[in-house]
């Protein structure tokens, strides 16, 4: 007897969103990305088929923390230091779909870098490589203030994903973006509301709603991270309900949060038990990205290459359409 598949369809759209921008379209990009413009949940082809699928982003520092657990540092070891070096293995490697350069230099309790500094930074990993770039700042807001126009100016027309605006500290870079022509990354205390606020304030400044990604927050596996996809699914649910200003694609920077994880950074002779430390960490990270596929995240930043491969293949998987669909 035959089973009817169960549709169902929503009277709201994701916005689309492009990063990157090639000679074309006043930038040196060799190809563009598109996210968003899905009409139904994460990989349910049978509701409304997704024209753009998951992508896989690989994170760059300028500066990498002391405390890296060394099978972290190990595939990374001969090009940390060089961002624009680190940059091109990532894509030429490892196969990254875009690089997510963070400027953790210019931090007052890191190395206090210079705003020029940092731009040169932007300049040299743009250079190095043709993929589309996000730009994460430091966190610290007035460093990032004084960095921000520097660097939207050194990518100018690039059309980068520039961030991350925070509810307290967003007219600056908002003001850069819309100078530069980038896109924007808007970031929420894990609370949906204040991610819609956030939203309207940056689009009332002149901001259109298709270039706005949102970051609702961080968690990984372990710590937190069934909140945070409870959180990313009810965007996603809003947004596919009709509102636009929860209609925009999600990113979701996993390394930062899985690889402080205890599970991801203790030494096999600590805990036999969990199994070899090089795998394990590369594991947590993988799983917390799966995770947040499932709840809408139309991209997820790695580190790990492992961990590229592992949740590459993930979403080939995912996105292959089944018969009878």
């Amino acid at each position: 007897m035959p089973v009817e598949l169960m549709r169902e369809s929503w009277p709201g759209k994701i916005f689309t969103v492009t990063i990157g921008a090639t000679a074309a379209e006043g930038g040196t990009r060799a190809r563009t990305v598109t996210v968003g413009g899905h009409a139904a949940l994460p990989f349910l082809p049978g509701d409304a088929p997704s024209p753009h699928r998951p992508l896989v982003a690989m994170e760059v520092l300028d500066a990498v923390p002391p405390d890296w657990p060394e099978h972290l540092r190990g595939p990374l070891a001969d090009v940390i230091g060089a961002p624009a070096e680190w940059a091109r293995r990532c894509v030429d490697v490892y196969g990254a779909d875009l690089i997510c350069l963070r400027l953790q230099s210019p931090h007052p309790d890191w190395q206090d870098a210079s705003p020029d500094a940092a731009a040169a930074t932007v300049r040299a990993v743009l250079a190095a490589v043709p993929a589309p770039l996000i730009i994460v700042g430091c966190g610290h807001a007035d460093k990032d203030n004084e960095v921000w126009p520097r660097v939207t100016e050194a990518a100018k027309g690039e059309r980068c994903l520039v961030g991350v605006a925070v509810p307290e500290n967003y007219k600056t870079l908002v003001v850069a973006c819309l100078a530069d022509g980038h896109t924007i990354l808007a970031e929420a205390p894990i609370d949906v509301n204040i991610q819609k606020q956030l939203n309207i304030l940056i689009t009332e400044m002149g901001m259109p709603p298709d270039r706005i990604v949102l970051h609702p927050g961080n968690a990984s596996l372990g710590y937190g991270l069934e909140y945070e996809y409870s959180i990313m699914e009810r965007i996603r649910l809003a947004g596919l309900q009709g509102d636009k200003m929860l209609a925009q694609p999600m990113l979701a920077i996993v390394a930062d949060e899985a690889w402080k994880a205890k599970e991801a950074r203790l030494p096999e002779t600590a805990m036999p038990v969990w199994g070899a430390a090089a795998h394990r960490g590369p594991a947590w990270e993988a799983a917390t990205a799966a995770a947040f596929l499932q709840s809408g995240a139309d991209i997820v930043v790695l580190l790990h290459p492992e961990s590229v491969a592992a949740v590459k293949r993930a979403i080939a998987d995912l996105t292959a359409v089944p018969a009878g669909t």
